[in-house]
């Protein structure tokens, strides 16, 4: 059964145009500072990483640059291990986590992998709190020939040079109360749909790639995260976001075929974080610490388990 979402944008029934795509940019407002919150960080951080400007949203360059951090000394005879944070820039500890992995775990895989991170894909969502960029695009729909959206575009040509050398992507998100409560209502109301509710888990999950699934891999970070914040349980459909759950904590996107950022990439091993920072059982500190333990999780399972040849 669906159910009229109010949206105070548009008609019910049809899609936006320009007209209603003005109208939803002028109700979004500064919140927080990329300058403050994420750039000041990474600037901490450059005396231990190569720091590249990979692009700029052109709608405000100097405000906006898009960085990325690398390791100081790469070594081409190294497997890659690609991070991205914050394609969706309200989704705080994707951003976070990705710092904090690098500001205290990094250093234990110097000389045993390239790192590139991108810790903030999306700076002017970040700042405004919101899903989608300023043509109300969902970046990780974005991921694609042609792409819609200027930060999907600049990350898929920062990593083209390494597409096939990349042993881990993974891709840090969030699942918020806010995702039912305004960006999906937002969406159903852009497309001219219905909406209809859905349910938001209460702890950390991951998205497996449909295409190439790796069970193991995941379970390897779920092992690990869980010792630092609980994993999401099925509903009572046995579902997570209306997807099926293969194991505990793990549901399956076709990553590639959706555009989505953890596909932009021929990785051996992909996966796609999701903490939840609305839960009562869950701090701030755990949701960075969930993030980065991913990470960590992640790498040391593509070290042990190189892939087959």
């Amino acid at each position: 059964m669906t159910h009229p979402a109010p949206y105070p944008v548009g008609t019910p029934g049809t899609p936006w145009g320009e007209i209603e795509k003005a109208a939803w940019l002028a109700r979004q407002s500064l919140k927080r500072s990329y300058a403050d919150e994420v750039l000041a960080v990474i600037d901490a951080l450059h005396t231990r990483f190569d720091v590249e400007q990979y692009g700029q949203l052109d709608h405000h360059p100097g405000r906006y640059p898009l960085l990325a951090l690398r390791s100081h000394a790469w070594d081409d005879a190294l497997p890659i291990i690609l991070v991205s944070g914050g394609v969706h820039g309200y989704e705080t500890s994707g951003v976070h986590g990705a710092l904090q992995f690098l500001d205290q775990h990094a250093a234990a895989y110097a000389g045993k992998v390239n790192l590139l991170v991108t810790p903030c894909v999306s700076p002017w969502a970040y700042e405004v709190i919101h899903r989608w960029n300023r043509e109300a695009i969902d970046p990780n729909r974005s991921f694609r020939t042609d792409s819609p959206a200027q930060e999907s575009a600049a990350l898929m040509k920062l990593v083209a040079p390494w597409v096939d050398r990349v042993l881990v992507h993974i891709d840090l998100h969030e699942t918020t109360d806010s995702d039912e409560s305004e960006f999906r209502p937002a969406l159903a109301a852009r497309d001219g749909v219905a909406f209809e509710p859905g349910e938001i888990p209460d702890g950390f999950y991951l998205v497996d790639d449909e295409d190439k699934p790796q069970p193991a891999f995941q379970q390897a970070i779920i092992d690990a995260v869980a010792h630092v914040t609980h994993i999401a349980p099925a509903d009572a459909n046995g579902e997570i976001i209306g997807s099926t759950v293969y194991s505990p904590g793990v549901i399956r996107y076709a990553f590639k075929r959706l555009g989505l950022c953890a596909g932009v990439t021929n990785a051996a091993y992909t996966t796609t974080t999701e903490v939840y920072p609305d839960s009562p059982r869950a701090t701030p500190w755990q949701c960075n610490a969930a993030q980065a333990a991913a990470v960590c999780a992640a790498i040391d399972y593509g070290l042990t388990h190189p892939p087959q040849a």
